[in-house]
């Protein structure tokens, strides 16, 4: 119960789509979503392969929560070696696609190869075809998403698609679902526009069942009873997760002008007062609302309207209507890391961002590394399509995203990422990047565990990928650090597997989802055996890295981080100790000096 049971593999090069059983003894052993298409894609695609080629394959995963009514059970995964970073990649997101591909009956979407022409899947209930996607291509979520559902009469049709950045190679570009959601990370999108797949529509009436369901319904009940009234949950639907960035830059660790600083002069233009702040020109604020994903009680997602005397949409009245507004990592990315203090310009990239599906964070982090290089005399208005390229300055964000969106001019050397384009003009210290993903928003000089989560990332940088907030805030030192970080790396692999959203974990403990769990699926499922699932699938995709010739090397940050000292803040003379850190890290894993899972650590995983 739970899992529906049910695969669809879709070859891409023979045009065919064909259902097969589910292999529910990896089901048990990997759970679901990130764990389970991992495992799936471990099996089936050589490590080695290029992101590129046809060869690799990409799955759209549902964990066995997806589609259920616990709270946030709306999450699915886009599984693939990333574009990116050349590592495997879990790109995770929300909004109703995946509760509706779960309800049509699939746990999971396995593409292979790469169709002939542009492409797109309609999925309904057990009915899967391949449709001509020509008409499709070259144009926007935002088009696309409308077109699909007025082609087949059918407004409930619920769609993931890619943008013209998924079609012209951007290395961060995204797979968009529900127009602003996003499976954002490592460049799934650009894999999905190399096998010339557009789109997937999917309309589900099947629902899904549980294995208890007066059980369920009462630990789902207890859960929310929790979740609902805590002051984190009221907070994430109030301020949404913009509320990080005073905190971040109080802290100290709101990286600054491409993390040549830790603390932005400007913060008061660019956060959470300013979005709810009436102006003048027509009386309204930026933020004019929230909205949750499927089965949501926090609704952290902004609704915003971008100011219509703004530079930025004069001439383009569809960018004054409400769109997905700004949340805190597309808002650092955009403005302090690249110095721009104007909030309308940040919304402005937030929506082409959306609108083309792009990665906000990898964009406004290689916005940042031009920014540097320009002013450093790396690149002049030769390389730049003239455009000059200051810190801080809002028009050189608001052209560069048009650019990027569109591929073209100095856009197509945005759209190759901060490591790539700082290795294209000489300086690739000025990438501030991990496995070649970018940065979120977090300086790791004052966040030490978060230093220590972005080096050990199996999919390059991120803060999606273990918790050490609580401890990094109350703790500035590097003591302990390891053991936070990798207790709650294999955490959140569990909660990523589930089919839930990691922001209601910051009230449950694995106590209430493994209750919830257990109520909807067969296992026998407590905190403990979630634990032991996501230590295997972090180690799962540690040992597809290394076998894709990843090393220790790869577990770094840049050299800004650990020899320039923080020049602000509570962490003022630090540097990144990840030195110290490391060994322990390793130790704990189970792992060689090396980094290299020991053969008695794979035995006890059964790997």
């Amino acid at each position: 119960m739970s899992w529906q049971g049910k695969i669809l593999r879709v070859d891409l090069t023979k045009g065919t789509c064909t259902a097969e059983p589910l292999n529910m003894e990896w089901a048990q052993r990997y759970l679901g979503q990130r764990g389970l298409g991992s495992k799936y894609l471990a099996e089936e695609v050589s490590p080695k392969v290029d992101p590129l080629s046809p060869d690799n394959k990409m799955i759209f995963a549902t964990g066995p929560l997806t589609g259920t009514a616990v709270s946030t059970g709306g999450r699915w995964s886009v599984v693939t070696k990333g574009a990116l970073t050349n590592a495997i990649a879990d790109s995770n997101s929300g909004g109703y696609f995946g509760a509706e591909l779960k309800m049509a009956g699939w746990d999971m979407i396995i593409f292979e190869g790469k169709a002939p022409r542009p492409v797109y899947l309609h999925i309904e209930d057990d009915r899967a075809e391949l449709l001509a996607a020509d008409y499709l291509w070259g144009r926007t979520v935002w088009e696309v998403e409308p077109a699909i559902r007025e082609k087949h009469g059918d407004p409930m049709l619920k769609i993931a698609s890619i943008g013209r950045a998924g079609e012209s190679g951007v290395m961060y570009a995204c797979v968009m679902n529900d127009m602003d959601r996003a499976a954002g990370r490592s460049g799934v999108g650009a894999v999905m526009g190399s096998k010339n797949l557009k789109a997937v529509a999917v309309r589900g009436t099947q629902g899904v069942r549980v294995r208890d369901p007066k059980g369920f319904m009462q630990a789902v009940a207890t859960a929310r009873a929790k979740l609902d009234p805590s002051p984190v949950r009221k907070s994430f639907t109030r301020h949404g997760t913009m509320a990080m960035m005073d905190t971040a830059n109080r802290h100290g660790t709101l990286p600054t002008r491409n993390c040549r600083e830790v603390q932005f002069d400007g913060v008061d233009k660019v956060n959470v007062a300013t979005m709810t702040r009436v102006r003048l020109s027509d009386g309204k604020a930026n933020l004019i609302g929230n909205k949750g994903c499927f089965a949501c009680s926090i609704a952290c997602g902004r609704v915003s309207k971008i100011d219509p005397s703004h530079f930025s949409v004069q001439g383009k009245p569809k960018y004054l209507g409400a769109q997905g507004g700004l949340e805190y990592e597309a808002a650092f990315a955009f403005g302090p890391m690249a110095g721009v203090a104007d909030l309308e310009a940040l919304t402005y990239a937030n929506y082409l961002c959306n609108e083309d599906g792009m990665d906000p964070i990898s964009f406004g982090t290689t916005v940042a590394a031009a920014m540097e290089l320009y002013e450093t005399g790396a690149i002049t208005g030769k390389e730049t399509s003239g455009l000059a390229l200051p810190f801080g300055s809002a028009e050189a964000l608001v052209a560069l995203a048009e650019l990027t969106a569109r591929g073209e001019g100095f856009g197509k050397d945005i759209g190759l990422g901060a490591k790539r384009l700082c290795e294209k003009y000489g300086h690739p210290e000025f990438a501030m990047v991990v496995k070649g993903q970018e940065f979120p928003g977090y300086d790791p000089r004052s966040m030490q565990g978060m230093g220590l989560a972005y080096a050990t990332s199996n999919r390059g940088a991120c803060h999606m990928r273990a918790k050490p907030w609580s401890d990094d805030f109350a703790r500035i030192t590097p003591d302990n650090k390891a053991n936070v970080v990798k207790a709650s790396q294999d955490e959140v692999a569990a909660i990523d597997s589930s089919g839930i959203c990691f922001f209601a974990t910051n009230v449950w403990t694995l106590d209430d989802l493994a209750s919830q769990l257990d109520a909807a699926c067969e296992g026998g499922w407590t905190a403990e055996k979630m634990r032991e699932v996501g230590e295997r699938v972090w180690t799962l995709e540690r040992t597809f890295n290394l076998k894709a010739g990843l090393t220790k090397a790869d577990d770094t940050l840049p050299e800004r981080c650990l020899k320039d000292a923080a020049k602000s803040g509570p962490a003022k003379g630090m540097v990144a100790e990840l030195g110290k850190m490391l060994p322990e890290y390793y130790t704990l894993r189970g792992w060689t000096a090396d980094g290299v899972p020991t053969n008695e650590t794979l035995q006890r995983l059964a790997l």
